[in-house]
């Protein structure tokens, strides 16, 4: 599995492909995505979605090929095994972040390329995604998503507000400064830094300074 394809590469071949169809003479989904299977990098999916019902609900989720990237945080491929899109765990998701696009993919039988932020049972999730429907004079009886993973960040618990210091150090430690580049801009030694860190870790859970920057950022995404 090549490790830095470009998803733009990927996403231009199988439009390359997608132009030659004809609505006349409608085409399986294979021929589309055939030329990419080999290109897709380790936090590329591609799933196909067959229509076959006027209740999107109904339709049928087949994953072609799964994302080689695992987490703790959430199991993808898991989350998106082969099932119908009702059974779909996190319906909120399906309504909110894939169904009211499919349906309009499927209406206008036009590529739609786009970045999502959305939830996934709770974790703030980040990805590029390119929804490539079937050419149809009928309708379309598929849609190709493929899609590259960017970030996926845990929902940090309540843990109340800030003080003053605490918010000035999460703002400097957000933009990249180091402890002492921090104690230096507020007037504290990089020793009192270090020791609000650690107490901002051990009350929020973080197991590490980047762990800290990653829950922070994730309680801002999204809302």
């Amino acid at each position: 599995m090549p490790k830095h394809t470009p998803f733009v590469s990927v996403t231009q071949k199988m439009l390359d492909s997608w132009i030659t169809t004809d609505a006349d003479n409608p085409l399986e989904p294979d021929y589309i995505y055939r030329h990419v299977l080999e290109m897709l990098s380790i936090k590329m999916r591609l799933t196909v979605i067959r229509l076959g019902s006027p209740d999107p609900w109904e339709w049928h989720l087949i994953p072609v090929r799964h994302s080689g990237f695992t987490s703790s945080l959430l199991d993808i491929n898991h989350a998106f095994r082969e099932q119908k899109l009702r059974d779909f765990k996190d319906r909120n998701y399906m309504a909110q972040s894939v169904i009211p696009r499919l349906k309009q993919v499927a209406q206008t039988q036009q590529p739609v390329i786009e970045l999502v932020k959305t939830k996934l049972f709770g974790i703030n999730i980040g990805y590029d995604r390119v929804l490539i429907p079937q050419r149809n004079r009928q309708a379309p009886e598929w849609i190709i998503s493929s899609s590259y993973g960017r970030f996926m960040l845990a929902q940090p618990q309540n843990f109340g507000a800030f003080d003053l210091d605490e918010e000035s150090i999460i703002q400097l430690l957000v933009e990249g400064r180091t402890a002492k580049e921090i104690g230096l801009q507020l007037g504290l030694s990089h020793r009192t830094v270090e020791h609000r860190l650690e107490r901002l870790k051990e009350r929020l859970g973080a197991r590490n300074t980047v762990h800290l920057v990653a829950m922070i950022l994730g309680s801002h995404i999204g809302n």
